[in-house]
């Protein structure tokens, strides 16, 4: 009998092909928590900007604003030499008042406001006018509800 009870041990003895993760989750759960811990603690780093002599800010120009009416009619209020002027205008009077516009301040913003009665159709159309003439900023003008 003693000698099968050694051939037994020695056949349950086989090396195994699993790896044993236990030890790894239990690193990362403890560098998880050191994280956790450590990443409040750390600052954002403060950066030292270089200053400009006499370097002016960049000229901000006010936007165009393009009035959509609930009959559709188009109406445009701009600011020139100071003043606030708006100009009732058709499509290609908008269309060229725009191009010379942009000529003049190619960043120029343009801002669409429309009666809340006017179609949807009619307000896509004129951004989709606005962009292909090549207005870069093109926003819409809403009121905050009270």
């Amino acid at each position: 009998m003693p000698a099968t009870s050694i051939r037994s041990t020695r056949r349950s003895r086989r090396a195994m092909a699993e790896i044993n993760v236990v030890p790894y989750i239990d690193v990362m759960l403890v560098l998880l928590v050191i994280f956790m811990v450590t990443a409040p603690l750390v600052a954002p780093s403060i950066i030292n900007l270089p200053s400009v002599g006499n370097a002016a800010p960049a000229p901000h120009a006010p936007p165009i604003i393009v009035n959509i009416r609930a009959n559709g009619e188009l109406s445009v209020l701009y600011k020139s030499s100071g003043k606030m002027h708006e100009d009732t205008l058709s499509k290609t009077e908008l269309d060229t008042f725009l191009q010379k516009q942009q000529h003049l301040v190619p960043e120029q913003p343009v801002v669409i406001a429309a009666d809340k009665n006017t179609q949807y159709q009619t307000v896509m159309t004129v951004m989709s006018d606005l962009k292909t003439w090549g207005i870069k900023r093109v926003g819409l003008y809403v009121q905050a509800s009270k």
